[in-house]
This record gives structure tokens, C-alpha cells and sequence, in this order.
């Protein structure tokens, strides 16, 4: 796509160059133009000035409540953790005001490598121990983002790390009972809800270290090198926040495809071929080798991203019952609620 061709309601190229001057961040006009994938919501823009690369990362041409502030917040994190071992996109400059571009925005390097639920390179396809240590590599990120001092890096106030766990389920409870104004909404046919919730409470860990978390972490947020089977960064930072990193790793678990099942678990992410992914069980064990953080709790945390994620995407089958997004969309979100639940009442059984 040529920069003519972009909507200047999403990206107004010749403001966003205005910009790129004060910055610092070449001259002359911008080049090669392209929207790329890479979720849902939030607009990514490849292009090109005076000879360096970039991607601009900025909310929907019709932004959400919090929209801007999670712009702010992604760069923020990034900003702070770009001299660590953390494999992440590199951020350049970002633009916290609404002006000039009528929202939020941050400017990062392009990452080179691919996303693995979208097909695997031959590299990576022929070789189940290839598959192996890419599944490691997820481990030893989130290990490496744990361990990170959010205070010495600068992330005071990003989070609310008092209760953080204390605060869970009362949150996400509150969430679910919301819906129950959404038009058509027929309520919450989600086995074992309340069940998963009592438990969660009765179990919760006495205390932990707060560090910082991605949120929302799994094999669809990451991309990995095309030449090796590391990680080359962990993408859509929007959820992150100061908690107990451990949440990341449960997430993990959470959406971890079952080897033992005859069929795809809903709520699972998985990658074509599968064979050679460690289990769940050496994903725990590896952590273990790279973190200090005590794991005796650790299906405590796996029930709480089920109890999580299902809660969240029940709100987009509330929306679809509404007429507010696609039917096809919100009956597959509830199934994959449903199985998460499930999952949730198997750890706890």
C-alpha cells in the first residue's frame, strides 16, 4: 500500500513527518506504506523514512475508553524494559498526546520473524526439538520479565501491586455480573463459575512478589526468529501491569494444548505441527530452573487465567447477543469460555 492509499482518518502521513521532525527521526517524505495484522483493535503501520524502518502502533479509528491510555502504558513498558533480556519490539519515540494524529501512538522498530499459529518456516516444521526449544523460549522470557526490578526500571505507579491477588476474583466476578445489562444477554451459562471462584478464594496464595506481567501471554503473542528457535519478541502489551508474574506463566498453562486429549481443547493455543512442544509439567520445570519465585501454587494460577480469560471473552458472546459483534464470533468466544472452565474445574477436581 502507497502512502496515498492510506485512510488519513486512521494515519494523516503528512502530519505524522511534522511530527517525525521535531523527533529528530529523518527527513524527507515517508515511503512504503502497509497496514499490517497483528490483532483485532489496534492499528499497526509499517513504513519507511530516510533509510530506517518503523512500525506505528496506534489505537482504532474509533478508540475505546481507555484506548489512549494504553497506548501510553505499552510504551511505557517498553521504554522500561528495552535494556533488559526481554525479548520485545525495540520502542523509538512515542506521542502520548491526541495531537498530531488525533490519538495516541508510539513509533518501534520492525520485528523480523513470524508468529507460530500462523504456520511454521521449514526450519522450524521438520524438527520436533526445534519445537522443543521454542517452547522453552517462552519460559525463559516470561522468567526474565519476572525477575526484572519494575522499581529500578522505572514502573512505579504502574500498577496496583497491594491485594493484587486479594483483588482477583471480587474483579473479574464484578466483570461477569455486568454483562447482565447487555441487551439479550441470556446470563452466564458457565459450568462450575461460581465453583472455580469459591476456590480461588478459599486457595489463593498467602503472598508474592510483585513484578512486572505481560497479561495476556501465549503462543499467538509472541514471534520468534526465523533463523533459530528463540524468541525474537513478545508483542500486544496492553494488558500488562505491575502483579504477580506467576499470572503469566499460569496464563500459559491455561491456553497450553493437552497432549493427553483427543482433540483441541477450546481455549487452547496450539501450532501445526505440535509434536516436540514440551509438556505443560517441563514448562513448570523450566521456569523453576530460571526463577526464584516459589511454584508450589502454580494450579492456582492456571485456574485463575481460566477464570480470567473465560470472563473475558464471555463479554464479547454478551456484545454478540446484542448485535454488537459478529454471532459466528461471540458463540465461538462462549465455547471457548465454556472449555476453559472446564479445564479450570479439571485442576481443581
Amino acid at each position: 500500500m502507497s502512502a496515498a492509499g492510506v485512510d488519513p482518518s486512521i494515519v494523516d502521513i503528512e502530519r505524522l513527518a511534522d511530527w517525525m521532525d521535531t523527533q529528530g527521526l529523518g527527513t524527507g517524505a515517508i515511503t512504503d506504506v502497509d497496514a499490517l495484522a497483528g490483532g483485532t483493535q489496534n492499528v499497526l503501520l509499517r513504513f519507511s523514512r530516510a533509510g530506517r524502518s518503523y512500525v506505528l502502533r496506534r489505537p482504532p479509528p474509533h478508540p475505546r475508553e481507555k484506548s489512549n491510555e494504553t497506548m501510553r502504558r505499552e510504551a511505557r513498558v517498553l521504554g522500561a524494559i528495552a535494556d533488559s533480556a526481554v525479548p520485545h519490539p525495540r520502542l523509538i519515540a512515542a506521542c502520548g498526546e491526541t495531537e498530531p494524529l488525533g490519538a495516541a501512538f508510539y513509533l518501534m522498530e520492525p520485528i523480523e520473524g513470524f508468529n507460530p499459529t500462523q504456520g511454521l518456516p521449514a526450519f522450524h516444521a521438520g524438527d520436533p526439538q526445534v519445537r522443543f526449544v521454542m517452547g522453552m523460549s517462552l519460559v525463559d522470557s516470561i522468567a526474565a520479565l519476572g525477575a526484572l526490578d519494575y522499581l529500578a526500571i522505572g514502573l512505579d505507579g504502574f500498577g496496583r501491586p497491594e491485594r493484587y491477588l486479594e483483588r482477583q476474583v471480587e474483579r473479574w466476578r464484578a466483570q461477569l455480573e455486568s454483562y447482565a445489562s447487555t441487551p439479550g444477554y441470556p446470563g452466564p451459562d458457565i459450568p462450575g463459575v461460581d465453583r472455580v471462584g469459591d476456590w480461588l478464594d478459599e486457595n489463593r496464595p498467602i503472598d508474592h512478589r510483585p513484578g512486572v506481567i505481560h497479561g495476556d501471554y501465549h503462543l499467538a503473542n509472541v514471534m520468534y526468529r526465523n533463523d533459530s528457535p528463540e524468541l525474537a519478541a513478545i508483542v500486544d502489551w496492553e494488558l500488562s501491569t505491575v502483579g504477580d508474574p506467576l499470572l503469566d506463566l499460569g496464563w500459559l498453562l491455561a491456553t497450553w494444548p493437552d497432549a493427553e486429549a483427543e482433540g483441541p481443547s477450546p481455549g487452547a493455543i496450539g501450532v501445526t505441527p505440535w509434536d516436540g512442544f514440551p509438556s505443560a509439567e517441563e514448562l513448570v520445570a523450566r521456569y523453576a530452573e530460571h526463577s526464584e519465585r516459589n511454584l508450589d501454587a502454580i494450579t492456582w494460577y492456571k485456574v485463575l487465567a481460566c477464570y480470567k480469560l473465560g470472563i473475558i471473552l464471555e463479554g464479547t458472546f454478551a456484545r454478540a447477543c446484542a448485535g454488537k459483534a459478529p454471532k459466528a464470533t461471540g458463540d465461538l468466544l462462549h465455547a471457548t469460555t465454556v472449555g476453559l472452565f472446564e479445564r479450570a474445574l479439571a485442576s481443581i477436581a
